[in-house]
């Protein structure tokens, strides 16, 4: 029998959430919870829920010790409701998803958006491949920008004593 998964869910919520912080916590981690409670494949390592009006990765903390986690191979795969949730712009989706992909346990994205929906674990049209010549394709176009946004990720990492 093979070892089940770690799933990270992971959240963004706006800023008028805050008055109702835990509330939205209890909803959000118990969605999840359930969510992979009989799961034969994955067990759920972790909810990281940011309440901000941030909308760059680096300045939403929770966002940062999910990466944190992935980069140290605790999480396999990021599960998220929407695209919108993990990067609020193109130029962000971009490098996380360069980021995770590359990883030395290679990070999978699992969306439930009906519209958008992206699953790299099971990977129907190569998805994985195809975001990941796309990110690619996006950071040869300003390489230096990219490694600045990794070299600020891991400042905050850094910086959060995470």
């Amino acid at each position: 029998m093979s070892e089940k998964k770690k799933a990270a869910g992971y959240v963004k919520l706006a800023k008028l959430w805050e008055k109702n912080r835990e509330t939205a916590l209890k909803y959000h981690r118990g969605y999840y919870e359930k969510k992979f409670k009989d799961d034969p494949d994955y067990e759920l390592y972790g909810v990281y829920v940011d309440i901000t009006g941030k909308k760059e990765i680096r300045k939403r903390p929770e966002m940062v010790r999910l990466i944190k986690d992935c980069r140290n191979g605790e999480v396999d795969c990021v599960f998220t409701q929407t695209k919108g949730y993990i990067a609020a712009n193109n130029r962000e989706f971009m490098y996380l998803t360069h980021y995770l992909f590359t990883l030395d346990n290679g990070v999978d994205i699992v969306t439930e958006d009906e519209q958008y929906h992206i699953d790299t674990v099971e990977n129907e049209d190569e998805q994985k491949e195809a975001l990941l010549t796309l990110a690619k394709d996006y950071i040869a176009l300003n390489p230096a920008d990219y490694d600045k946004w990794v070299t600020e990720i891991k400042r905050e990492i850094d910086r959060s004593g995470l």
